[in-house]
């Protein structure tokens, strides 16, 4: 069994009142966190006990915080800095500024499919919220709730739980279906699969869309004025909203066009943003603002769900080799006309094709080596 965790986003209907009290709430929990941090930065330290006897008391009488809201606090900041030590590497003391509140399950938030109750600094609140996506998740057999987090958004409320559940490993002996899938920016992706059958999903109108983005981004910061910066903000948060929704859909679709079992190979992209340094500076922004990454995410999950595999493999030469042949040559693809024709056998076709028929191979070689005995390995 393999443990999968989603995301579950659901409105929280709070009145004039409840919002008064959440909103002071959310403020002092801000203010904790940040008072934590500095400390923590001061001292490096990071161990729960020893913070939470040099911390407690003052988180409880001069912040005003409730006894699990402090514990709260010290293990979100706690979380916060061993994630920039794990990726930055040294000591960078975090900004809390959002107005987020973690909630611990069944101690600061319960749910219930009638109402949310919610911890706050006068005690325990209970408000309705938009229960339509959560009915299946209530089943606590199967899923389990985590700490979820109080989102304040543009004056509205939302809560994100964390939902855990177990599912189904994919074994390879189950692999009934191969997928490669080459992303780019001409297009989305393009698929090549068992049946020998090619899918384009086309990254034109999202190429135009994002270059409008781009150019009215560059207009506002030429303003320079507060009201130009409140706009950069909210069309930043836009354009991230209706990126990732199209990346929800693809993902989507790649996974439930699919059969189960299925296993989907991506080129790794890792290290992807260096290589726009050799890139045109015009065709920079494109380049790096594409979001493979989330797109990759997102099919992995969603595919752990279809019983289905996703692995990565070594990018070099995908669109360069020959699946016919094996010729691989630099001439033989055209970006310019998005053209392969290979120099040797003379095969044409989509150079972006070429890529996903190259990542299919890739993804028989190795069900064919993760299926060969070990005693023909050895030999």
């Amino acid at each position: 069994m393999e443990q999968i965790t989603i995301t579950a986003k659901i409105q929280i209907y709070v009145s004039k009142q409840d919002k008064v009290l959440l909103d002071k709430t959310i403020s002092a929990y801000r203010n904790a966190c940040n008072f934590v941090s500095e400390y923590i930065f001061r001292t490096h330290d990071l161990q729960q006990f020893s913070l939470n006897k040099a911390l407690y008391s003052a988180l409880r009488t001069e912040l005003g915080l409730k006894s699990q809201m402090a514990q709260s606090v010290i293990k979100t900041v706690i979380s916060r800095y061993k994630t920039i030590l794990e990726s930055q590497h040294k000591w960078i003391k975090p900004s809390f500024k959002k107005p987020q509140y973690d909630l611990v399950w069944n101690r600061d938030y319960s749910l219930t499919q009638k109402c949310f109750s919610v911890n706050t600094l006068n005690g325990r609140v209970k408000m309705p919220y938009a229960d339509k996506t959560m009915e299946k998740y209530f089943d606590h057999t199967i899923y389990k709730f985590g700490t979820a987090k109080l989102v304040n958004k543009h004056g509205k409320y939302f809560l994100h739980i964390p939902v855990s559940y177990d599912t189904e490993e994919s074994n390879i002996s189950d692999i009934c279906d191969v997928v490669g899938i080459d992303r780019g920016i001409n297009f989305i992706v393009a698929t090549f699969d068992s049946k020998h059958k090619s899918e384009f999903v086309s990254g034109k109108q999202i190429k135009q869309k994002r270059a409008a983005y781009s150019k009215l981004r560059k207009e506002l910061q030429m303003r320079k004025t507060p009201s130009s910066r409140r706009r950069l903000k909210a069309i930043g948060q836009r354009e991230n909203r209706w990126m990732q929704d199209i990346n929800h859909c693809v993902s989507k679709a790649l996974v439930t066009n699919n059969p189960k079992h299925t296993l989907f190979v991506l080129e790794d992209l890792t290290g992807i943003r260096k290589s726009t340094e050799r890139v045109k500076t015009k065709y920079r922004y494109v380049s790096v603002s594409w979001s493979f990454y989330d797109l990759e995410q997102k099919l992995i999950y969603k595919a752990k769900q279809n019983q289905s595999t996703v692995i990565k493999v070594d990018p070099h030469y995908t669109s360069q080799c020959c699946p016919v042949c094996g010729h691989t040559e630099k001439s033989n693809r055209n970006k310019k006309i998005h053209l392969f024709s290979c120099k040797n056998c003379g095969y044409k076709s989509n150079d972006d094709r070429i890529g996903a028929m190259n990542l299919y191979r890739m993804g028989i070689n190795y069900l064919y080596d993760s299926q060969v005995p070990d005693t023909v390995m050895a030999e």
